[in-house]
């Protein structure tokens, strides 16, 4: 694949608001949040379900393209091949308030549901939406049950289908829980695979190696993953085609056997592009794809998709996908003719097939915006926790300085296991926060008005440390609420116990959005078994960072499953520990610290 571009040294990150300035300038009916990347329909309708989908760029029409009445509300739009950010989703969120609910609709990739769900999390504790859930889509079938049993098969192009029909039953104005089922069941029934020819090429990064002549790739996803599987000889084009429905169709295939096919059912066929091949040739192979299907398969399928839905830049391959409608209509008790009806629905989105948007061209305007005017409710807490002001300041200001301390421990750590950015990124974090101490916003000893405060430092923290840390501490900043809610007395709400409590309620919320685990060599090896240490000894901090030390160092001998170190061959064999786990344990002892040096001045 050329590496050769028009603008070869632009940094991704540049390319990607150029592109959206010049579509929402092309499609006046879409508005564009400049700053943060956000595609949204100027004319949402607050009455009806707002959904909303999102990540990387490079697979334009995705997911720009699929914004407009009658499909997504807002699209927020990461660097090329990587997450939106939390400030990015969270905006798309605002810019489109609906009185229903908001469904988050992504493909399943870590980044995109850590930072998603992070958005949904925080949504919920500061009460921007009245219901709102994620919606991680998983078609993919080249890995098998077995190689993504823990974290989910990989979202691929065939996720346009149960979007489509979710933001048309929400156009309809269909209830927050009748939109979520739908978008739920249909993406169950929905199975992917991809083939390439080679690599695309990013700008501004290194080449990867060109796959040789004789090769084809089967089970290439759309991030410029090396595939599954190589085959060689290169075989005829039939043979292919045979070979990528048998892992689409086949029942007998137990790790790939997702979606059962009956003649007559009613199926959804995709054919997608992903940015390298001609129309001519995609045109060829969707014909092929549907001889085999029928002569093969006994499949017809009711409707035919081909064209570039969600692109791989200028990648050379495509991917199919099928749809069983009529399972999804068996689930959610509908008729067929009601799933297909929404499918078929006309919708504005510019790049959903035969649709124009001639209407708003009349009212054109020159909005684009910077940001969402208004911003957040005002935060109230009608639950809140009140301590020595002092105190906070102390407690809050000796963690953050231990953290700052082991940078260079971190950093060197990373470097080998990892980005190299943990020990920046901590330090970065830890920074923000004494910056708010400084500034007084934990002057009148609010821990909830702190809280909410701490997590625009948390935002501003990139990678899945940081995705993480926000997952948790809105969903502490919730769980917390709840708690002193029950409790009849201030002294009460303010005791350890009920810190514990809400902390264990929070790890095991932000355990749906991630799949590591205790001995996964994350985070988790220790936040884990602190949060549940605390909770056991009814919070006893002391014993809790007791057990956070022991865990962080016992990272030393497990093997990554999760991340770079877990294909990085400088990472094995290596004896230190993870960079992002102790972080951890030094936030959590120097709070340990600040709260005994206070006790013993208090005594003496």
């Amino acid at each position: 694949m050329s590496d050769k571009h028009f603008f070869p040294e632009t940094a991704a990150n540049t390319l990607v608001p150029k592109y959206l300035r010049a579509f929402t300038a092309a499609n006046p009916h879409l508005g564009l949040i400049d700053s943060e990347r956000v595609v949204y329909e100027k004319r949402h309708d607050r009455g009806t379900v707002s959904v909303i989908s999102g990540g990387g760029s490079g697979h334009e029409p995705g997911w720009s393209g699929y914004v407009g009445r009658g499909a997504l509300a807002a699209a927020a739009c990461g660097d090329i091949f990587a997450s939106p950010s939390t400030k990015q989703i969270t905006a798309a969120i605002r810019a489109t308030p609906s009185d229903e609910g908001h469904i988050l609709m992504i493909t399943n990739y870590t980044g995109d549901n850590l930072h998603f769900g992070l958005a949904a999390e925080r949504a919920k504790a500061d009460g921007t939406c009245k219901n709102i859930a994620v919606v991680p889509l998983t078609d993919d079938v080249s890995l098998g049950r077995s190689k993504s049993a823990v974290v989910g098969r990989r979202g691929m192009p065939g996720h346009i289908i149960p979007a489509k029909i979710a933001t048309a039953a929400a156009a309809r104005k269909y209830s927050f829980e009748r939109c979520l089922n739908l978008a739920q069941a249909v993406n169950a029934e929905v199975v992917s695979i991809g083939s390439a020819l080679d690599h695309c090429h990013v700008p501004g990064r290194a080449k990867h190696e060109t796959l040789p002549a004789d090769v084809v790739v089967v089970g290439a996803g759309i991030h410029n993953e090396p595939g599954a599987q190589r085959l060689s000889p290169f075989p005829p084009v039939e043979d292919l085609i045979a070979h990528c429905l048998r892992l689409l169709c086949d029942p007998m295939d137990t790790e790939r056997a997702f979606v059962d096919f009956h003649k007559d059912d009613a199926v959804v066929l995709l054919i997608n592009n992903y940015g390298g091949v001609s129309n001519l040739e995609l045109g060829a192979l969707t014909d092929e794809v549907m001889v085999q299907l029928g002569r093969s398969w006994d499949i017809k399928p009711t409707r035919v998709l081909s064209g570039s839905f969600e692109t791989s830049l200028n990648g050379p391959g495509f991917s199919i996908s099928l749809c069983n409608i009529t399972n999804v209509a068996n689930k959610v008790s509908a008729p067929v003719e009601e799933l297909l009806d929404l499918f078929d629905m006309k919708t504005e989105a510019v790049h959903w097939p035969n649709v124009s948007s001639s209407e708003a061209y009349k009212t054109q305007t020159n909005d684009t915006i910077d940001e969402v005017r208004g911003g957040g409710p005002e935060a109230t807490f009608e639950n809140d926790i009140k301590v020595e002001p002092k105190l906070l300041d102390t407690v809050i200001r000796s963690a953050c300085k231990a953290a700052i301390a082991a940078e260079p421990d971190l950093t060197k750590w990373d470097m080998i296991m990892g980005d190299g950015d943990c020990g920046e990124a901590v330090q970065g974090v830890s920074e923000d926060v004494i910056a708010i101490l400084d500034r007084g916003e934990n002057k009148d000893g609010s821990i909830m008005k702190f809280l909410l405060a701490t997590t625009d430092a948390v935002d501003n923290m990139g990678g899945s440390l940081g995705a993480i840390l926000g997952i948790l501490l809105s969903a502490f900043t919730s769980s917390l609420q709840e708690a002193v809610g029950r409790s009849s007395s201030q002294d009460a709400a303010s005791r350890a116990p009920t810190y514990a409590e809400a902390l264990a309620r929070a790890v095991e919320t932000l355990k749906k959005y991630t799949g590591a685990r205790e001995g996964d060599r994350t985070v988790m090896d220790v936040l884990i078994p602190f949060a549940e240490a605390f909770a056991a000894t009814d919070g006893d901090l002391t014993a809790a960072v007791k057990v956070a030390h022991d865990k962080a160092e016992g990272t030393r001998h497990l093997k990554a499953k999760f991340g770079r170190a877990s294909y990085v061959a400088e990472a094995q064999g290596q004896a230190i520990p993870d960079p992002g786990a102790w972080a951890f344990y030094e936030w959590v002892a120097g709070m340990q610290r600040a709260i005994e040096q206070q006790a013993a001045t208090a005594s003496s």
